[in-house]
């Protein structure tokens, strides 16, 4: 609680008291209230009960723990890449994704009022305005989380320094919009991930998502023949990422998300010849899609 900035903590102990009173019904997210994962869990569950969490491996505890039902956590963006460390985090925390769900992501500069020369925001937010903030000189200063920083330039009292962050935060923690439309492209867009403590099974019929880990073993074209039962059974790729774990540099790991489920056919051929070529693989989720990914 401590970690949160003053005008935050009373809105914070509020909605962890009623999260504590219904833990099912609560869904963790990481930020303070008015954070685009709070705008995005009541989105995504009207009725549920917001638990704040300040960082995102304190989220995906609060579902291992039975304090919520569920977490969303942001994993990508359009303009910014990568938000959260899924690829580390997921496996180990023994939860599996259920659900996704995109969210348009809108920017707002506020503070006290004044000419603003600094701007406080989480990295990633920072990053997706770049070309508004370059444009302006105004100097980035990285903070944990968007609504974070509002409240943290609400407790500092400083007229030059502003936050980014979305419009709800404004209005939590008493700033004023100084200006708006900040992201740097008119579509950008965040992919959230929900997470539960068990997987789920996707309705029949709807069209779904599965998402791997795997690690290649160490030898010449390894990528290329782990993946080819995917081209030769005609199962979609969305994405393919890759990332180190430890300091060896020899021993690649790959996040992939892959159209269908694993009882399918051809995915089913794909992930057997997957399995052959690695040292190992492990499905996170199989979920439907929130979004079509095929383009015809």
């Amino acid at each position: 609680m401590e970690s949160y900035p003053a005008p935050a903590r009373a809105l914070v102990a509020e909605l962890t008291r009623a999260a504590a009173q219904d833990p099912d019904r609560a869904v963790a997210f990481q930020g303070a209230p008015g954070a685009n994962s709070h705008i995005a869990a009541m989105t995504v569950a009207p009725d549920c009960l917001p638990l704040p969490c300040f960082h995102f491996e304190d989220a995906l505890d609060a579902v291992r723990d039975g304090r919520a039902g569920q977490a969303l956590i942001p994993i990508e963006n359009s303009l910014h890449g990568r938000v959260a460390d899924i690829h580390f985090l997921l496996p180990e925390s023994g939860l599996s994704i259920v659900g996704e769900h995109f969210m348009p992501i809108r920017y707002c500069l506020m503070g006290l009022g004044g000419e603003v020369t600094e701007a406080m925001s989480h990295p990633q937010a920072l990053g997706q305005c770049r070309h508004w903030l370059r444009e302006r000189g105004l100097k980035p200063v990285a903070y944990p989380d968007t609504a974070g920083a509002a409240a943290a330039v609400a407790e500092l009292g400083r007229p030059e320094v502003g936050a980014i962050a979305p419009r709800l935060a404004a209005d939590l923690y008493g700033l004023k919009i100084l200006a708006d439309g900040l992201e740097d492209s008119d579509d950008n867009t965040t992919r959230f991930v929900k997470l539960a403590p068990r997987s789920e099974v996707a309705p029949q019929g709807v069209p779904t998502m599965t998402t791997f880990i795997f690690e290649v073993k160490n030898v010449p074209a390894a990528l290329y023949k782990a993946l080819g039962g995917f081209a030769t059974n005609g199962v979609n790729m969305t994405k393919l990422e890759s990332y180190q774990r430890g300091a060896s540099f020899a021993a690649t790991e790959f996040y992939c998300d892959v159209e269908g489920r694993p009882e399918d056919a051809n995915l089913g051929r794909a992930l057997e010849e997957l399995e052959f070529h690695t040292k190992w693989m492990r499905v996170l989720g199989t979920y439907p899609q929130e979004r079509a990914r095929t383009v015809v």
